[in-house]
C-alpha cells in the first residue's frame, strides 16, 4: 500500500532545532539483496550554477521487509562552507541507481516529488520558508452537473501562469463559465508540449507557479463560484518517468510499466502498484489542492471494463475518496465530483458501467467541422444535440456516503473546438501570408460560427469552451507529428479588440447569461422539430423545456438556427400558448429605443412563421402562459 507520508522529501527541525531531511522512494525489486545502492544528490537552489560547488550525496538505506521495498535515509542539512547548504531555502535533489558499485540510472528524478524545480528536477523547501496557505472555499459547492458550462485551457498559452488565469475569472464568468479544465499541469520537461508527457504526478508545474499557484487559482475560482478539474494522464508517462527509466537501465520488471505505445510507455494497470499510484495522486489532489475532479485521458486504451481493474476502478475508489469532502455533498446524496472520461469510441459503454458522470466525445465536433468545411447542415447535428437520442444514458445509480444506492445525473461534454483540433474557423476557410507558413483561420467568415455558438449553448449536455473560440481564434494544428504538440498557440487576446471578436464575443457573453438564467437551457428535455425543419436551406429548430415545480412555472424555450448565408423563414407549432420573447438581441433592441420581439401564441399548438437572419438564430423564451 502506497503511503505517501514516507514518500518524498520532508524538510523539518530536529530535536535540538536543527534543519534536516527526510528522503524516501519505493523501488519494488530493487533490493540491497541484490546488489543496488541509491544515492540522493542535493544541492541548494541558490548554488546549481556554480561549477565550483558540488551536491551532496547520501546514501539511503533499504528497507528490509518493506513490501514495496522502500529506501530511505534521513539527513541533517548541516552547513557547508563557502556554499548555501545549510541554509534557509529551495533544495533541488535527484537520486542515482548503482548495482555493484556500477552506475546503473546516472539520476532520475523523484516519482513522489510534491514539489519541483522547473524541468526534470524535484525540491523541498525549509520549514517556513513557503507561507502555509490559508483557504477561503469552506461555503463553496461544486456545481451541478446540469448547470455546467466547461472552458478548457492550457496554462501557458492562456495567460501564462496560474496567476494569470485567475487575473481572467471575471471574463471567464461573463461567458457563463463555472469549470476550468486544465491542461496537464504536472511538471514536465522545458520543451513546450502540452503536458501529455507526464513526469511528476503529484507536482504542480513550477514555471506555472508551482503548487501554492495553483492553490490560489483553485481557492479564487471556488470563490467565484467555478470549479476546476485537471487533465490527467494515467495511460501512459514519459520516458524519464522514474518507473519506467530505471527498470529499463536495471533490466529488472517494472511495477509501473508494460510496453511502449505511440504515446510512450504505457501504464499496466494489472500490477497493484500502478493502481495504487495514480489512485494516491487523484487522492491527493482532491485533499490538498481542493480540485472539483478530473478530465482522464486516453480512457478507451486503459479501460477493462466495468468490473476491470484499470479506469473504472480509479474512477470507483475516487468518488468512494469524494463522498465525504464538504465540496462535493448536495441534496441528491451522491458526490458531485467531476469525472470527465475521454471516450471517443465507446463513451456510451463507460458513462454507463464505471463511476464516471462525464465523458469527453467528439461527435458534435466533428459533426460541426464536417458542416463548416462542406456547407451543409441535417438532422444529425440536431440530434447530437440530445445526448438521449444519441444513445447517451442520463443516469446511473451509485452509493451515497451511508452507501445506499442513489440516482446520478450523468452527461456528455459538448463542445465545437478543443485543444486536440483546428479552431472551427479554419474549416471555413484558411489564409496564410506565405505558401510555406502554416494557415489560419480566415477570421472575415466570424459570423459563420454564429449559429454553432447558438447551438452549443443552447443544447443539452455539458457545453465546453476551448480557449478563444469565443473571439474567433484561428490556429490551425499540423495533422501529426511532434510539431503538433510542440506548437505554441498562444490565446489571440487581441482579437478581444477586434470587429469580428466584438462581434463573437457579444454573442456568446449574452448566450452563456440565458445559460445561466433559464432552466428550461439546463433541462434534460428538449425535442427536435423534424418535420418542420428545412435541413436542405440549413435552417433548424428545436425547443427546450423544463417541467414546473412547486416554485417556478413550466418554462419554455425555442431555438432556431440558420447556418446557410441566406434569410430563412421556419413555421413552427409552439408548444403552448403564450408570449415568447426573442432574448439573443432583447436588450440591443432596448438600448436603441426599439420594442421587444415578442410572439404571441393563442393556443397550444399553434403555428407561427419566424423568420431567421442568415448565418444566425433566434431564442424565444416563454414570457407568460
Amino acid at each position: 500500500m502506497i503511503t505517501l507520508t514516507e514518500v518524498g522529501a520532508f524538510a523539518d527541525l530536529d530535536a535540538n532545532g536543527n534543519l534536516q531531511v527526510r528522503f524516501g522512494v519505493y523501488l519494488p525489486g530493487i533490493t540491497y539483496l541484490k546488489g543496488y545502492q541509491v544515492v540522493v544528490r542535493v544541492i541548494h537552489q541558490a548554488d546549481r550554477f556554480d561549477p565550483d560547488i558540488p551536491t551532496q550525496n547520501f546514501n539511503l538505506n533499504w528497507q528490509n521487509g518493506s513490501p514495496l521495498d522502500l529506501w530511505t535515509v534521513t539527513v541533517p542539512l548541516t552547513a557547508v562552507a563557502n556554499t548555501n547548504f545549510g541554509q534557509p531555502g529551495v533544495y533541488l535533489y535527484r537520486y542515482q541507481l548503482l548495482r555493484g558499485g556500477q552506475v546503473v540510472t546516472t539520476w532520475f528524478t523523484d516519482p513522489f516529488a510534491l514539489t519541483t524545480d522547473i524541468g526534470e528536477l524535484a525540491s523541498f523547501a525549509t520549514p517556513g520558508y513557503w507561507p502555509a496557505f490559508s483557504w477561503g472555499d469552506a461555503a463553496y459547492k461544486t456545481p451541478e452537473l446540469d448547470d455546467l458550462v466547461v472552458y478548457e485551457l492550457q496554462v501557458e498559452e492562456f495567460n501564462d501562469t496560474f496567476d494569470g488565469v485567475v487575473a481572467q475569472i471575471p471574463y471567464l464568468q461573463s461567458l457563463g463559465v463555472n469549470v476550468l479544465e486544465l491542461m496537464p499541469v504536472t511538471s514536465v520537461q522545458l520543451d513546450f508540449d502540452w503536458g501529455y508527457g507526464p513526469l511528476h504526478y503529484f507536482a504542480p508545474n513550477q514555471r506555472l507557479g508551482g503548487a501554492l499557484a495553483l492553490k490560489n487559482l483553485v481557492n479564487e475560482c471556488h470563490k467565484a463560484g467555478i470549479a476546476v478539474i485537471l487533465d490527467v494522464v494515467y495511460q501512459h508517462v514519459a520516458t524519464a518517468f522514474p518507473y519506467a527509466q530505471v527498470y529499463n537501465d536495471a533490466g529488472e520488471p517494472s511495477p509501473m510499466i508494460g510496453g511502449n505505445g505511440p504515446f510512450g510507455p504505457q501504464a499496466d494497470f494489472s500490477q497493484t502498484f500502478t493502481q495504487d499510484y495514480f489512485h494516491a495522486a487523484n487522492q491527493r489532489w482532491l485533499t490538498e489542492f481542493h480540485v472539483d475532479g478530473f478530465r482522464y485521458d486516453e480512457v478507451s486504451d486503459y479501460y477493462d471494463g466495468p468490473t476491470g481493474h484499470a479506469y473504472a476502478l480509479l474512477a470507483y475508489r475516487t468518488y468512494q475518496d469524494s463522498l465525504p469532502i464538504a465540496q462535493f455533498q448536495g441534496t441528491g446524496g451522491y458526490s458531485r465530483i467531476i469525472q470527465c472520461a475521454e471516450a471517443l469510441s465507446n463513451g456510451r459503454d463507460i458513462l454507463a458501467n464505471t463511476y464516471t458522470n462525464a465523458v469527453w466525445q467528439d461527435g458534435l465536433l466533428n459533426k460541426s467541422e464536417n458542416m463548416a468545411q462542406y456547407n451543409f447542415a441535417d438532422d444529425d447535428f440536431a440530434h447530437l444535440l440530445d445526448p438521449n437520442y444519441s444513445g447517451y444514458p442520463a443516469s446511473k445509480t451509485v452509493n451515497d456516503v451511508a452507501g445506499n444506492p442513489v440516482a446520478m445525473p450523468v452527461a456528455p461534454f459538448q463542445y465545437l473546438e478543443s485543444h486536440d483540433h483546428s479552431q472551427l474557423i479554419s474549416f471555413f476557410g484558411t489564409t496564410q501570408d506565405d505558401p510555406a507558413d502554416v494557415p489560419f483561420g480566415d477570421r472575415n467568415l466570424f459570423y459563420k460560427l454564429q449559429p454553432f455558438a447558438i447551438a452549443l449553448y443552447t443544447c443539452q449536455g455539458i457545453p465546453m469552451l476551448w480557449q478563444g473560440q469565443e473571439f474567433a481564434d484561428n490556429w490551425t494544428l499540423p495533422p501529426s507529428g511532434r510539431r503538433r504538440i510542440s506548437f505554441l498557440r498562444n490565446t489571440h487576446w487581441e482579437y478581444f479588440y477586434d470587429s469580428s471578436g466584438v462581434a463573437l464575443i457579444r454573442l456568446y457573453r449574452i448566450l452563456g447569461n440565458l445559460r445561466r438564467t433559464c432552466r428550461s437551457l439546463r433541462s434534460r428535455e428538449s425535442y427536435y422539430y423534424y418535420q418542420q425543419s428545412q435541413p436542405g436551406n440549413q435552417a433548424l429548430a428545436y425547443y427546450r423545456r423544463a417541467a414546473a415545480t412547486a416554485t417556478q412555472p413550466e418554462e419554455i424555450t425555442v431555438v432556431f438556427l440558420n447556418f446557410s448565408d441566406q434569410p430563412q423563414t421556419l413555421g413552427i407549432p409552439f408548444l403552448r400558448a403564450g408570449v415568447y420573447r426573442e432574448m439573443i438581441d432583447d436588450a440591443a433592441r432596448q438600448q436603441a429605443g426599439q420594442p421587444s420581439w415578442d410572439l404571441t401564441v393563442a393556443s397550444d399548438g399553434q403555428v407561427i412563421n419566424v423568420p431567421v437572419s442568415s448565418n444566425y438564430g433566434c431564442v424565444f423564451v416563454l414570457q407568460s402562459a
